[in-house]
């Protein structure tokens, strides 16, 4: 390639390169701590109190079966010996099977313990979203990063938006949510 062509490529991918780096100085960027937010929030923390509560309800119950099952099988392991060969191995099915049921019951609990933060946390999530898009379109931000999920390794203190998320967020009136089939007034 001869020094001309050299030349004219170069001014090429110059010209080209200029416009891209005269925006990006005039990007401005902010990042969020979505987590931390969404569990200082007072709705956060009021749905992660609800959530608790009902856990902690359905541990109980789980623990109450699994100790009564667990006197059975020490019932079971003393009457042995005065049992029949058939009674005791079907006495030990029977057994076996309260176990399993035990433990799909708690895995539908986990399941259902899921569904449940789901759905209390998306309206939370989504009104969250909507105070970073208010915060984002004032300060002129061009992109807000999730720090954990942007792949952010280290970000200046200074580009961190959480606590006025937070603050933004508990501070914005609440309106009372409409149910699907409820009466509009005219």
């Amino acid at each position: 390639m001869s020094l001309r062509s050299t030349l004219a490529a170069a001014a090429t991918v110059l010209s080209l390169a200029l416009p891209v780096a005269a925006s990006a100085a005039d990007l401005k960027v902010a990042y969020v701590d979505l987590q931390r937010v969404l569990l200082e929030v007072d709705d956060g923390k009021a749905a992660k109190q609800r959530l608790q509560k009902w856990l902690e309800a359905r541990q109980k119950e789980i623990d109450g079966e699994q100790e009564t099952l667990r006197k059975e099988k020490d019932l079971l392991d003393k009457q042995a010996s005065a049992m029949s060969e058939a009674t005791r191995t079907q006495k030990a099915t029977e057994l076996q099977k309260k176990v399993m049921e035990l433990a799909q019951k708690y895995e539908r609990s986990r399941a259902e313990a899921a569904n449940k933060e789901r759905q209390e946390m998306e309206p939370i999530i989504s009104r969250i979203d909507q105070v970073i898009a208010t915060i984002a379109e004032r300060d002129g931000l061009g992109f807000v990063l999730d720090k954990r999920d942007s792949g952010i390794v280290f970000a200046l203190g200074q580009y961190d938006i959480s606590n006025e998320v937070v603050r933004s967020y508990n501070n914005t009136k609440k309106s009372a949510p409409v149910a699907k089939d409820a009466p509009v007034k005219k």
